[in-house]
């Protein structure tokens, strides 16, 4: 009996040890991720819409299909999106949906079942994600929503195509606007305290999440807007770290370009809550080189990427915190949005920012992650018009941007051949 008595404690024990270690959550240490004790580093990709394809049998379908895929290749590490707000057309396009908030203040839980299932699916695989809880940008509602919401913008204005100026302006202002942020404050309240409905566990206490994220490319879009940014992303760190003391948190911004300075970046890093940085990188958003002549200015354009990744790496050095570029993309060759239009240019850029990534983790320094824009995957776009409208399949292009712009196919051969090699070389036994 005693023997038996011993077995089953021991048993117990072993069972439990081996639970914990299933469940274990990726934490930071200094400039570095750790999962089950040792060093965690990725190449991811963006798959935000999987959450919305996730509603129905063919889209989930899908989805099995291109995790599958992802995993195949290396890729373990997707951002998502957590949800989308208000519903119709948005600055003179359609946005994307269906909403997690129609209206303000209504929730439509059932939208969030494509996220348990697209969470669920990647805990299977262990995989990891990123979920990010707003949008600065309009293509699903964000903060113009809110603003107009709370009576800071009419319809007709949130409806209207805006130049630059006037959306600097009008987005700037959200973060002042106080029924603006406790509305989107009560989607994180929804959203971190939420329990999955196909796995039964509590977001808050899964795994599969690597870190909450605070919005798609929060900006203060004018420097007068600066004060006010600051303590929203102060008090949305505190929120979100008293619901949930498991996950890492995270900004979601794009580094110095997006934050009026890299003065600002650096200040709102150094939150004790915000537990890594991130930044993006546009080469082509960003004018690094001109449409016409994508090769030819490929030379200026790795120049560029090297200042910025090397000016974000120095700051958080500084900080002592990890460093993800969870966002990069290159278009096809020529600006063409085919599937079958070659990538010798964007071979080249991957390749060059998985080296960067391949050379900080073998240094021990910050840069531990890459999450490329985006995973097209099984989508066809059907380019009888530039832009996404209802009924198309999502290919990673936000429905303001030509589809297929810088959508990664599952037929890309060459560019998934350097994305898996990457890996494989990223993850090998010995690598840092």
């Amino acid at each position: 009996m005693r023997t038996l008595l011993c077995s089953i404690v021991l048993f117990s024990v072993l069972v439990g040890c081996t639970t914990q270690q299933k469940r274990s959550f990726i934490t930071v240490k200094e400039n570095r991720f750790i999962l089950h004790d040792s060093d965690y580093h990725f190449i991811g990709a963006n798959y935000w819409y999987g959450s919305f394809i996730a509603l129905s049998d063919s889209g989930q379908k899908r989805v099995v299909s291109e995790l599958d895929f992802m995993k195949s290749q290396g890729v373990t590490n997707l951002r998502v999106i957590a949800a989308a707000e208000g519903e119709g057309e948005i600055t003179g396009v359609l946005r994307v949906g269906p909403a997690y908030q129609p209206t303000a203040g209504n929730f439509n839980e059932k939208v969030l079942t494509g996220l348990d299932f697209v969470l669920a699916e990647m805990g299977k695989r262990n995989m990891h994600a990123v979920v990010y809880l707003t949008n600065n940008w309009e293509w699903s509602g964000g903060f113009l929503q809110y603003l107009q919401w709370n009576g800071k913008i009419t319809d007709s204005v949130l409806r209207s195509k805006m130049n630059w100026d006037t959306m600097r302006d009008i987005v700037s202002m959200f973060y002042s606007c106080d029924p603006c942020v406790t509305q989107q404050q009560q989607v994180i309240k929804n959203i971190v305290g939420r329990t999955n409905s196909i796995s039964g566990i509590k977001y808050s206490e899964d795994p599969t999440i690597m870190s909450w994220e605070l919005a798609n490319e929060p900006r203060p879009m004018r420097p007068a807007a600066i004060s006010a940014y600051k303590e929203w992303i102060v008090s949305c760190g505190l929120l979100i770290k008293s619901l949930d003391g498991n996950h890492l948190l995270t900004t979601g911004v794009e580094g110095g370009i997006g934050t009026e300075g890299i003065t600002t970046f650096t200040e709102i890093h150094q939150d004790k809550n915000i537990d890594y940085a991130t930044i993006h990188i546009w080469p082509k958003n960003w004018s690094w080189y001109s449409d016409t002549s994508m090769a030819k200015g490929m030379d200026t354009v790795l120049q560029k990427t090297d200042s910025f990744l090397t000016a974000h790496m120095d700051v958080m050095k500084q900080i002592n915190k990890p460093l993800v570029l969870e966002e990069f993309g290159m278009p096809r060759d020529q600006q063409l949005y085919t599937r079958s239009a070659s990538t010798v240019n964007r071979d080249k850029y991957y390749q060059y920012i998985f080296n960067r990534l391949q050379q900080s983790i073998t240094n021990n320094d910050v840069l531990r992650g890459a999450n490329f824009w985006a995973m097209g995957g099984m989508g066809k776009p059907t380019y009888k018009q530039p832009l996404w409208i209802t009924g198309n399949d999502f290919v990673g292009d936000p429905p303001m941007e030509p589809q297929g712009l810088y959508s990664v196919f599952d037929t890309d051969s060459s560019t998934w051949k350097i994305i898996r090699n990457s890996a494989m070389n990223l993850n090998k036994p010995g690598a840092k």
